[in-house]
C-alpha cells in the first residue's frame, strides 16, 4: 500500500477542476485536513500500519464525488448528484480506483467506508474490519466539517443560499430543534435554513463513534466556536442556541467521563 502514490494521483486528477474556485479549494483542504484526522483517530486507537495507511487512504478519497458535483451545480447539494455514491461509481465501475491503489485486496473496505460516510446511519451486516474503517472516515470527516465551519467562508460553504443580510435573523425549524434536544442527528430532508444547517453539524457529536473523537472536539472548543460564530438577531433563535450549547456540552462531559 502506497499512500504516497494515491496522494500524487490524487493531485493529478485535482486538474480537471478549477482550483480558485473556493468551493473546491475548500473541499481539498477538508480532503487532506481528513487524512490528518484519521491518521490520529487510527493511531489513538493503536491499529497496525496496514490499517493506518489504509484509513488514510479511504479519506483521501472519501470525498473524490464532491468535485463533479461542484463542478456541475455550483453548490454541495446530494438531491442532484450524491456525492458518496457517485465518488463510489467513479473509483469502481470506471475503475479509478487502481491508479490510487494497486492491491485489490483492499477494495470492498474502501468502497463501503467511501459509501457509508454520509450516510444518516451507516449500514448493517458488515465486517468488522469493514466497519472499523466506516466509523473512523465518518468521524474524521464530522470532526474537520467542524473546522471548515469555524474557518471558512460562508459564501464558500454555502454558495447558492447564503445571504449575508438574513443569516442573523434565521430561525431554527422546530422538528431539528427537537430532533438536537433528544440527541438526534438531524437529517437532509429536514434542514431548511443556514441554521438548520448549522445545528446538524453540531449535531455530529451524537454520531461519533469513539471517545478520542468528542475528546478532540471538546479540546478544540468547537461547540462554542460554531455557536458563537453566528451573531443571533432573532430572540428564539438565539435562546433555542444556548439551550443547543447546554445540551451539547452535557452530552459530550458525560460519554468522556
Amino acid at each position: 500500500m502506497d499512500f504516497e502514490l494515491a496522494k500524487k494521483t490524487f493531485q493529478e486528477y485535482l486538474k480537471n477542476y478549477n482550483t480558485n474556485d473556493g468551493s473546491i479549494s475548500l473541499k481539498i483542504k477538508h480532503t487532506y485536513e481528513v487524512v490528518k484526522k484519521s491518521e490520529y483517530i487510527a493511531n489513538g486507537l493503536k491499529l497496525d500500519k496496514e490499517n493506518i495507511e489504509l484509513a488514510k487512504i479511504i479519506a483521501l478519497l472519501h470525498d473524490i464525488g464532491r468535485f463533479e458535483q461542484i463542478k456541475g451545480f455550483k453548490e454541495f447539494d446530494d438531491t442532484k448528484i450524491e456525492h458518496a455514491e457517485f465518488g463510489v461509481k467513479v473509483l469502481f465501475k470506471d475503475n479509478l480506483i487502481r491508479k490510487f491503489i494497486k492491491e485489490e485486496k483492499y477494495d470492498n473496505i474502501i468502497q463501503k467506508a467511501i459509501y457509508n460516510h454520509n450516510k444518516y446511519k451507516i449500514e448493517e451486516n458488515l465486517n468488522d474490519i469493514e466497519l472499523l474503517h466506516c466509523k473512523i472516515i465518518r468521524d474524521s470527516d464530522k470532526l474537520d466539517n467542524f473546522r471548515v465551519k469555524q474557518e471558512d467562508k460562508f459564501e464558500d460553504m454555502f454558495p447558492k443560499i447564503y445571504n449575508s443580510e438574513t443569516i442573523n435573523y434565521e430561525n431554527i425549524s422546530i422538528k431539528v430543534y427537537k430532533d438536537f434536544m433528544q440527541h438526534k442527528c438531524i437529517k437532509l430532508e429536514n434542514r431548511k435554513t443556514i441554521i438548520d444547517y448549522w445545528v446538524c453539524v453540531i449535531a455530529f457529536i451524537f454520531d461519533l463513534n469513539f471517545n478520542i473523537s468528542l475528546q478532540y472536539v471538546k479540546e478544540n472548543k468547537y461547540i462554542d466556536i460554531l455557536i458563537d460564530r453566528i451573531k443571533y438577531k432573532n430572540d428564539s433563535t438565539k435562546q433555542k442556541m444556548d439551550d443547543i450549547r447546554k445540551c451539547a456540552k452535557e452530552y459530550i462531559d458525560d460519554k468522556c467521563n
